[in-house]
C-alpha cells in the first residue's frame, strides 16, 4: 500500500512537472489586494458580471477594477455565495439572506431566517446554496432549508447525521448523509437513493450527468458510475493519480471538461475522455495548494478559492504561458520549430525539447552564452551565438566558425550554398563545399557591428547601426574587400531600429515609422502605410520580423503586438493588432523575437520564458462599462454616497465628486483603460487611462452630464455610461435671492436716482450761485476798473493840478525874480523919488495875497488836507510857516522860496530854523523828508 502512494505521489509529481509547461494565463489576488482575510470558501458571478466571492471576513464584490467587502452582520465567516438575478444569496454562522444593491451602488442585506423567524439550531453554519425554479436551498451540516421565492417561506429538511454537500444534477436535487448514503428531493420531501458502502463512508465531492447516468467523485477514491441501479467504477487513465488526490471540490466546465480542487495539491484539468491535460499549483503560479471552491464565470474563466487568496485562470485565452520559474533557461531571444523540435536560444545558451513531449528542456552541450539567432537555410539549421557559428543537428551543436558574436545569418543572392553572416566586428561569408559548411572570408575594411543587414545587389550591402545609422557599403566582385562605405542620409539612427527584408523588400524600422529602400534611387522613402504598424506614443522598438512562410511583418509596440498581412482584395497590406501589453511581456526591448510553431500559435520569448499566443483562437469582445459609485465630498469634508439610478441636484458646497466606474473583464493579459468627459465643464474625451476613478473638484454651479467608456484591448465598450446631475446655485445665487437682489437694485436705483437729483439740484444751486458771484466779482472788478481809472483821473488830474501848481509857483517865482530886478535897478537909479512909487507897486505885487490864495488852492486841491495834517500835528504853527512848509512840500530850495517870501536867502535859513524848533525836530532829521512824508 505504501509502494502504491509512492507512485502515485510519483506520477502527480511528474505529470506536474511536465505537464505544467505551458499554461493559461493566471490572475493572483492576495489578501492584501481584496483588503479581507486569506481563507475563502465560495465563489459566484451576478448578471452584471460582477465576481462574488464568500471570505472570513464577509462578501467580496470584484467588479474588473475594485473590491469591496461587506462585512456579515454578526462579524461570523461567510461560508456561501451564490448570485441569483438581482440578488446576492450567502449563508453564515446562524443566518442566511441575500444582499441586494441599492440606489447608491452598495449592496444592502437582508436576512431571510431573522424575517421568517426560521428557527435555527446551534451553532448552524451555512456551507452550499443552490437554486432550482423558484426555490433557493441553503444546506448546513444538519438541514436544508427550503425557499420559495414567490411565497416568501421556508420548508426545512431535517436529517439525524451530517450532510457533506448538496447537488444539483440536472432537475433533481442530491445530498449525502454522512454515515447513510445519497438522498434526493422529490416534492419536497427527502428520499434515500443510493445506501452503497462507498458513499456511506466516503465523502462525495459532486455529482455529474454523464451519458444520462450519475457521475459521482468522492474525496479520495475518484470517480463511479451509477447506472441501472449499479455501482462502477469510472475507467480513465487518470484513475491512478485521482485516487491518490484528496479532492475537495470539482466542477464541470461548458465544454465538458472538469476541474478537481485538491486540499494539497492545486488543481487537475481533465478533459471529458478522462485524461489529465495538466495540473496546476503553487510551484506553478497558485496563491495557495488548498482550493475550497471553484467557480466558471460567464467567459469561461475558472475562478479559485482558495485557503490563501482568489485566483482566475483564463482557461480561454489564446496565451498560453511557460514560467522559467527556476531561472533555468533565462531571456528567450529567438526561437524555432524544426524536425519536431522546439528549440529556445537563451542568454544561456541553446535549449530544447520535442514540441509534442513532456520533457524537460535539454541542455545542449558546448552552446552556454548568449544565443542570438536560430536560422533555417537549406536543410541546415545555423545557431548564432557569442562564440560563433554553430551548426545543430538535433540535440547537438558543431561550432563551424569562431569568430565571436554571431548576429544573423543569411542565404547570398537565394543561394542556399553561401550565406553572409553578421558579426561583432562585420561581415563573414560561409560556404557549403562537398556537403561541408565552413568559413569562406570576411568582408574586409569593414569592422563594424553588422546586427541586421540587407542585400541591395550582388555588390551592394546596407548595415544597420543603432548607434551609426544606415551605412551602405559596395564590394569587388569577389567580395573580399569593401570598396567604399557611405551613410544613408535619408534616414536617422534610432534606438531600436531594425533592418529586414520583407517580400523582396528592404524595410528599416525606428520611431519615426517604416521606410521602404529604392533600389534606383539608393535612398529610403517613409511607407505611409506600413508606418501605422507603430501606432502613435506607442513606440518601444523598431524590432521588425518577418515572417515569410506565411507573409507575415511582425513589430513591437507599448500596448501590442501587431503584423502585417497582404490585402485579399487589393495590395493594400492589413494591420492586425494584438493587445499585449509590454509590461506584460516582458521583453527585453530591442531584443524582441516571435517564431511561428503550428496551426496559427506563435511563440513570444520573455525574460522569464515564453508565451505562445493562437491568432485563430483571438476572439476580442466588447464589454459594457457601468458606473459603480458616485461619492460627494462636501467642503466641511462629510463625504456621502449620490443616488446612481436617477438625475441628482446638489447643493453648491457639496461640488466635488468622484466617480467610480468598472469594466467586468477579468482577462490577465487585457488591460483595461477608461476615458471620460463632464459635458458643461470638460466637453472634450479625457485621454486614455487604466485608473477607474475621477474626482472633479469645486464645480461650479450648472447642469452636467458625465460620460465614460472604455476600452478592452483595441475594443471600444458596447456602450457609455452616463450620469446626469446638477449643482445648485449658491444661496446668494438663488432664485429668493436673485428677486431680492432686484428689489435691493431698484431701490438703490430709485435712492441714486433721488440722490442724483437732489445733487444735480444743490449743483445747479451751486452753480447758480457761483454764477451769481461770478458776476458780482465781475461788476466788483468792473468797479474796481472803474474806480481804478478814476483813480487813473485822478492822479492824472493831480498830476496835472501839481503841474499847474509847479507851473504857477514857478511862474510866480519868475514874476517875483523879475520885479525883484526890476526893483534892483530902479534902486540904483538916481531918481528915487521918481522911482518910488513904481518900487512901492512892485513889492506890493511881489507879496500880494491874491497870489497866495491862488497857490493855496492850488496846493489844497493837489494835496488835500496837508495843511490840516500840519497843523494838528503842530497847532503853533504861524500862516507864514504854513507857507513855507507848502514850499518845502513842493520840495523847493531855500534859494526858490527866498523870491515867493520877498525874502533874502539867509533869512529862508532863519526861516527853516525856526520851524524846526516849533515842530521840535531832531537835529538829524531832515526838514524837507519830514513834511514830504506827511
Amino acid at each position: 500500500m505504501k509502494i502504491k502512494i509512492i507512485i502515485l505521489c510519483i506520477q502527480l509529481l511528474l505529470s506536474t512537472v511536465l505537464m505544467a509547461q505551458e499554461l493559461p494565463p493566471i490572475t493572483t489576488f492576495q489578501p492584501q489586494q481584496y483588503a479581507a482575510e486569506n481563507q475563502n470558501w465560495s465563489i459566484s458571478q451576478s448578471d452584471e458580471q460582477y465576481i462574488y466571492v464568500a471570505n472570513n471576513q464577509g462578501l467580496l464584490e470584484y467588479n474588473g477594477a475594485n473590491w469591496q467587502l461587506y462585512p456579515t452582520p454578526n462579524q461570523s465567516v461567510l461560508r456561501s455565495v451564490k448570485a441569483i438575478d438581482d440578488l446576492i444569496y450567502t449563508g453564515f454562522y446562524m443566518n442566511f439572506g441575500y444582499w441586494k444593491r441599492n440606489e447608491f451602488g452598495s449592496l444592502d442585506y437582508t436576512s431571510i431566517s431573522d424575517d421568517l423567524d426560521v428557527p435555527l439550531i446551534e451553532d448552524e453554519q451555512f456551507w452550499n446554496i443552490l437554486s432550482m425554479d423558484h426555490y433557493v436551498l441553503f444546506q448546513s451540516l444538519n438541514r436544508i432549508y427550503i425557499y420559495d421565492l414567490i411565497k416568501r417561506s421556508v420548508k426545512i429538511i431535517n436529517t439525524q447525521s451530517t450532510i457533506t454537500k448538496i447537488f444539483r444534477v440536472d432537475d433533481t436535487v442530491y445530498y449525502q448523509v454522512y454515515g447513510e448514503g445519497i438522498y434526493k428531493i422529490e416534492s419536497g420531501q427527502s428520499v434515500l437513493w443510493i445506501d452503497h458502502d462507498i458513499f456511506v463512508t466516503n465523502v462525495i465531492v459532486n455529482m455529474f450527468n454523464h451519458n444520462g447516468d450519475l457521475l459521482i467523485q468522492t474525496q479520495e477514491q475518484g470517480f463511479y458510475i451509477w447506472k441501472d441501479g449499479q455501482l462502477f467504477d469510472w475507467e480513465i487513465s487518470a484513475s491512478k493519480i485521482i485516487d491518490g488526490l484528496s479532492v475537495y471540490n470539482s466542477i464541470r466546465l461548458k465544454n465538458g471538461d472538469f476541474i478537481l480542487g485538491t486540499i494539497s495539491n492545486g488543481i487537475v484539468y481533465l478533459n471529458q475522455s478522462g485524461t489529465i491535460d495538466y495540473t496546476i499549483d503553487q510551484a506553478d503560479g497558485l496563491s495557495n495548494n488548498t482550493v475550497l471552491g471553484l467557480f466558471e464565470d460567464s467567459n469561461n474563466n475558472v475562478w479559485l478559492a482558495l485557503d490563501n487568496g482568489i485566483n482566475c485562470l483564463n482557461l480561454k485565452s489564446a496565451l498560453s504561458i511557460y514560467n522559467d520559474k527556476n531561472g533555468d533557461l533565462g531571456t528567450v531571444y529567438t526561437s524555432i520549430l524544426l524536425n519536431g523540435n522546439l528549440y529556445l536560444g537563451t542568454n544561456q545558451g541553446l535549449f530544447y525539447k520535442g514540441v509534442t513531449s513532456n520533457d524537460h528542456f535539454k541542455f545542449i552541450e558546448g552552446t552556454k552564452g548568449q544565443v542570438w539567432s536560430l536560422k533555417e537555410i537549406g536543410d541546415t539549421l545555423f545557431c548564432g551565438h557569442n562564440l560563433g557559428t554553430f551548426i545543430i543537428k538535433g540535440g547537438e551543436a558543431q561550432l563551424i566558425v569562431s569568430i565571436p558574436g554571431t548576429w544573423d545569418m543569411q542565404p547570398f543572392l537565394n543561394n542556399e550554398n553561401l550565406v553572409l553572416q553578421g558579426n561583432y566586428n562585420g561581415l563573414h561569408f560561409l560556404h557549403r563545399q562537398n556537403g561541408q559548411w565552413s568559413y569562406k572570408n570576411k568582408l574586409e575594411g569593414f569592422n563594424m557591428s553588422s546586427k541586421y543587414f540587407a542585400v541591395v545587389d550582388s555588390l551592394r550591402f546596407l548595415v544597420s547601426h543603432e548607434y551609426k545609422g544606415v551605412l551602405e557599403i559596395s564590394t569587388n566582385k569577389d567580395w573580399t574587400k569593401v570598396e567604399s562605405v557611405s551613410e544613408d542620409a535619408s534616414v536617422e539612427k534610432g534606438f531600436g531600429s531594425s533592418l529586414v527584408t520583407y517580400f523582396d523588400k528592404i524595410l528599416y524600422g525606428y520611431e519615426k515609422g517604416v521606410f521602404v529602400y529604392d533600389k534606383q534611387k539608393m535612398q529610403f522613402e517613409k511607407d505611409s502605410l506600413l508606418t501605422n504598424i507603430f501606432p502613435l506614443g506607442e513606440y518601444t522598438s523598431g524590432k521588425l520580423i518577418s515572417d515569410p512562410q506565411h507573409d507575415r511583418l511582425w513589430s513591437f509596440s507599448n500596448k501590442n503586438i501587431s503584423y502585417v498581412s497582404p490585402g485579399k482584395f487589393s495590395d493594400k497590406p492589413i494591420i492586425t493588432r494584438i493587445p499585449l501589453p509590454k509590461s506584460l511581456r516582458k521583453e527585453m526591448t530591442g531584443y524582441e523575437t516571435i517564431s511561428f510553431l503550428t496551426d496559427g500559435n506563435y511563440l513570444i520569448g520573455t525574460s522569464s520564458g515564453y508565451i505562445i499566443i493562437d491568432i485563430n483562437k483571438i476572439d476580442l469582445k466588447a464589454y459594457d462599462i457601468a458606473i459603480n459609485s458616485i461619492s460627494n465630498y462636501a467642503i466641511n469634508g462629510e463625504v456621502f454616497s449620490a443616488d446612481i439610478t436617477k438625475l441628482a441636484k446638489f447643493e453648491n458646497n457639496e461640488n466635488n465628486l468622484q466617480f467610480t466606474y468598472s469594466v467586468a473583464q477579468y482577462n490577465k493579459y487585457l488591460e483595461t483603460e477608461y476615458q471620460y468627459k463632464l459635458m458643461g465643464y470638460y466637453n472634450e474625451w479625457s485621454s486614455w487611462s487604466t485608473e477607474p476613478s475621477v474626482l472633479f473638484k469645486n464645480l461650479p454651479y450648472g447642469p452636467y452630464t458625465f460620460k465614460v467608456r472604455s476600452k478592452v484591448g483595441n475594443n471600444l465598450s458596447n456602450n457609455e455610461a452616463v450620469y446626469q446631475f446638477e449643482i445648485d446655485k449658491p444661496w446668494y445665487l438663488s432664485n429668493l435671492m436673485v428677486v431680492l437682489y432686484l428689489l435691493i437694485l431698484i431701490a438703490l436705483g430709485i435712492l441714486i436716482h433721488y440722490l442724483y437729483k437732489r445733487y444735480y439740484k444743490k449743483q445747479k444751486e451751486k452753480l447758480v450761485l457761483k454764477n451769481k458771484r461770478d458776476l458780482e466779482l465781475k461788476e466788483l472788478e468792473t468797479e474796481q476798473q472803474l474806480m481804478q481809472l478814476k483813480n487813473e483821473k485822478l492822479k492824472q488830474d493831480i498830476e496835472n493840478k501839481n503841474r499847474e501848481l509847479a507851473i504857477s509857483t514857478m511862474s510866480l517865482i519868475k514874476k517875483n525874480e523879475f520885479l525883484n530886478q526890476i526893483k534892483d535897478e530902479l534902486k540904483n537909479t538916481d531918481h528915487q523919488k521918481s522911482v518910488k512909487p513904481v518900487i512901492k507897486i512892485i513889492d506890493k505885487n511881489i507879496n500880494t495875497t491874491d497870489d497866495w490864495k491862488f497857490f493855496q488852492e492850488a496846493f489844497n486841491n493837489a494835496d488835500k488836507d496837508f495843511f490840516k495834517k500840519v497843523k494838528s500835528k503842530h497847532p503853533k504853527l504861524t500862516p507864514d510857516d504854513l507857507k513855507l512848509c507848502a514850499y518845502l512840500r513842493l520840495n523847493l530850495t531855500s534859494k526858490e522860496i527866498a523870491p515867493l517870501l520877498n525874502i533874502s536867502h539867509r533869512s529862508v535859513e532863519v526861516k527853516r530854523y525856526r520851524l524846526r524848533k516849533k515842530m521840535d525836530l531832531p537835529h538829524e532829521t531832515s526838514l524837507t523828508n519830514y513834511i514830504l512824508e506827511l
